[in-house]
């Protein structure tokens, strides 16, 4: 075959091969450009069907701004009987639950030693009066013999000495009764306030020591929280200011007041504790644990719930329904609180009067279409 021919053969496939490639080129890009239109087609034809209670208005609201608080609940009022003499425990029978009044007698300690310690300590004292008018009898007389000169004033300074001695001597031997009369009175074991009790510490017959610990009683009437606050807390806390609480086991929330600021702070931790006094409310028992919201202020500003903030982007962002369309609208928060019972928080970059969807509608494309029933149109 000739040269020429050959190349005329070389080109001829070249061109063919150029020719595929172009049409291939050509084909795929026609295909992107049809996949992209359709796309297009599919985003401006997408549409979501909203409720009225999916649309929330951007509105100014006060804010409740406050701390979170939690801690044990305390009865205000209660006290632990304990023995103040040594002996055996009687008449107990009160178990826990049980109510009593102030001054109602809960238990006794045997007083059979202690009766006697009173016989003892009055006969005591009767023979120390004998001997004052003994003593005072020969003071008489010796007073009247110095007047007769058959005694000398030497000798009646001395009557005189025994009789305050004598004196002396009764008004110990009376201390000495009061004590063993107190001794007795003690054994009586008396409820010093009125209230439930908390705990039984001792039993019937056991013989108990002085300061032993008998029952504990608490007055439910009026509970307190106490709360621990950190020292940069408890700046923003002051007397009277009130906060919602849950109480475990408790059907609705319940209303505290601060009544006391500790002055001091916690050795070791520097917590500061703060006391809140408990609305009555039915259930409640000492040892229950309550938690809340203590409100220290109100911020006046535009808000809309927490939940409706979406930060699945680098910004935080609203989506606000604008001309029938979902749009992305970035925004700046500011101070958190509560309104309305809902944890809400202040936005910039959204204007009054905004309409934006709600946080239970979850995440919707920029650009889809909403569509709305007849009634919240």
């Amino acid at each position: 075959m000739k040269r020429w021919l050959k190349w005329i053969v070389v080109g001829v496939v070249v061109a063919l091969l150029a020719a595929g490639v172009l049409r291939a080129l050509s084909a795929r890009k026609a295909q992107k450009a049809a996949l992209e239109a359709q796309q297009v087609a599919q985003k401006a034809q997408a549409t979501v069907e909203l409720t009225p209670a999916d649309l929330l208005v951007v509105k100014t609201l006060d804010l409740t701004q406050g701390l979170a608080i939690s801690g044990p609940l305390k009865a205000v009022n209660s006290a632990v009987v304990k023995a103040r003499v040594a002996g055996e425990l009687q008449g107990l029978t009160l178990r826990e639950g049980d109510v009593v009044k102030a001054g109602q007698i809960i238990a006794r300690v045997d007083s059979t030693e202690f009766r006697a310690r009173v016989r003892q300590a009055q006969q005591q004292a009767e023979a120390a009066k004998a001997q004052v008018d003994i003593a005072k009898r020969s003071f008489d007389n010796n007073s009247s013999l110095v007047d007769k000169g058959f005694i000398s004033k030497t000798a009646l300074e001395s009557s005189l000495a025994t009789l305050a001695g004598a004196e002396a001597s009764y008004r110990a031997a009376q201390a000495g009764a009061d004590v063993a009369a107190k001794s007795l009175d003690d054994t009586v074991l008396r409820a010093p306030i009125s209230g439930q009790i908390a705990q039984r510490l001792a039993q019937p017959g056991e013989r108990v020591a002085v300061d032993a610990r008998i029952v504990e009683i608490v007055d439910l009437s009026r509970l307190e929280l106490e709360a621990s606050l950190s020292a940069t807390e408890s700046l923003g806390v002051q007397v009277g200011q009130t906060a919602q609480l849950t109480v475990e086991g408790a059907t609705k929330p319940l209303t505290a007041k601060v009544v006391r600021v500790n002055p001091s702070a916690v050795a070791g931790s520097r917590a500061v504790l703060a006391y809140l006094v408990m609305e009555p409310a039915p259930g409640l028992r000492q040892g229950l644990f309550a938690q809340g919201t203590l409100g220290t202020g109100t911020t006046h500003t535009l808000a809309v719930p927490l939940t409706a903030v979406r930060t699945d982007k680098p910004q935080p962002y609203v989506q606000v329904l604008s001309n029938g369309q979902v749009v992305h609208q970035t925004v700046t928060l500011g101070p958190r609180g509560e309104a309305d019972g809902q944890s809400m928080v202040g936005i910039e970059g959204v204007a009054e009067g905004a309409t934006v969807l709600s946080g239970s509608v979850g995440s919707i494309r920029a650009g889809t279409v909403a569509k709305l029933p007849a009634s919240a149109k």
